[in-house]
């Protein structure tokens, strides 16, 4: 009989550990879930591009005169000092080559010119013998007026003449230096270039540097023929640096000058402070790397010490502050869900499980939400829900901050 009890109470125990398993086993499962704690800190907005920099003031050496440029000596880099160092030196440029047909026009020219000049001479002896012949005739006119026996008329007729004959004079001697400027003018379309002791044409033209400073980039470097204004060399000083940012549109609204900011990326070890110094009034359109086209507008950065690391041209990233408080409220924004228009988070409570909170959200960054209403310092809130979890489940939480 004590063994039937035995066997019974056995089996007894062995069915409720099977319940108990079964239960143990059907158990609600806690979901595991990052969480994060809510709370009161500093926040600020900004918006983050790339920028260039640039020397403030460059200074582009062109060519004053059309001419022959001699190979620039000077390489991007070295110091120049105004009004010493000689950017570029111009020569004159060589004459066209002369071919047979056009230099035998230009020896016709030369003694066309030549026989031009002797009639000139021949026609200034001519008037010369004129004015002799007058003179003497005025001469004899004033003795026979004398006695009567030429009128006043007659008189003043050789009075005249010799007048007449003197201006012809002068109008040879003119004819005269006409023809033999031309004979020098046919002559010089004859002459090869002048040379100097070293076989060398002249220098007329030597452009110096207008400020101190060094080469920031040379466009001509070989000997060649220029043009006038043509682009030689750009110099500026290096230590006078700004930063060019081309920011979209609707955030160049937002940034007024004297934000702060703040250039990271550079190549250094730490990040520089700056200001936002101008936003330019008027924007341009520039195609994005997905072919879109976007309204930028350019801002001037200035830094608040200057760094002798960075050079013209240089690419950085600029971090400009839009707002700033010195203490609010803030969510992660990987805790936030879209919940109809507003904003939700699950909130964790007491007894580790959650409740849907509906938020009323202000500024957002990168990171994190400010909190205008809905959450409370100290509220625990669950990083990237799932669609695991709803109103009333079971978390296992693991705070990461």
């Amino acid at each position: 009989m004590t063994g039937v009890w035995i066997k019974r109470l056995g089996l007894g125990a062995a069915a409720v550990a099977v319940v108990a398993g079964f239960a143990y086993a059907l158990r609600e499962q806690p979901v595991l879930v990052d969480a994060a704690v809510v709370a009161e800190a500093p926040m600020q907005v900004t918006v983050r591009e790339e920028g260039v920099t640039r020397v403030r003031d460059v200074y582009t050496i062109s060519a004053p005169i059309a001419g022959h440029l001699a190979r620039t000596l000077l390489e991007e880099g070295d110091p120049v000092a105004a009004g010493e160092t000689v950017v570029a030196s111009i020569e004159p440029l060589d004459p066209p080559l002369i071919d047979k047909r056009t230099e035998a026009e230009l020896v016709a020219a030369r003694e066309a010119a030549r026989s031009a000049v002797a009639i000139a001479e021949t026609d200034l002896k001519r008037a010369r013998a004129a004015l002799k012949l007058a003179e003497e005739e005025q001469a004899r006119a004033l003795k026979l007026y004398g006695p009567g026996i030429i009128s006043e008329s007659a008189l003043q007729k050789a009075e005249s003449e010799v007048e007449l004959r003197r201006a012809q004079v002068d109008a040879a001697h003119a004819t005269i230096a006409v023809r033999k400027a031309e004979l020098a003018t046919a002559e010089a379309r004859l002459m090869p270039p002048e040379r100097n002791s070293d076989g060398e044409a002249g220098c007329c033209v030597s452009v110096t540097a207008p400020v101190d400073g060094v080469v920031l980039e040379v466009f001509a470097k070989s000997e060649q023929a220029v043009a006038v204004g043509t682009r030689i060399a750009e110099i500026g000083d290096p230590a006078e640096l700004e930063i060019v940012v081309d920011l979209l549109s609707a955030d160049a609204v937002r940034i007024r000058p004297g934000a702060d900011a703040t250039i990271t990326d550079w190549g250094g070890d730490a990040a520089l402070a700056a200001t936002v110094r101008r936003v330019d009034p008027a924007a341009f359109t520039k195609v994005s790397a997905l072919g879109i086209e976007e309204q930028r507008v350019n801002a001037v950065l200035d830094l608040a010490e200057a760094e002798p690391r960075l050079g013209h041209g240089y690419r950085v990233f600029a971090e400009m502050t839009v707002w700033e408080c010195a203490r609010c409220l803030q969510v992660p924004i990987s805790a936030l869900f879209r919940a109809g228009d507003g904003w939700s988070v699950f909130v964790v409570g007491a007894d580790d499980r959650v409740r849907r909170a509906d938020l009323q959200i202000g500024r957002m960054n990168d990171e994190t939400a400010e909190v205008l209403s809905g959450l409370a310092p100290g509220d625990v809130v669950v990083l990237h829900p799932s669609d695991t979890i709803e109103d009333g489940t079971l978390v296992d939480r693991r705070i990461e901050g």
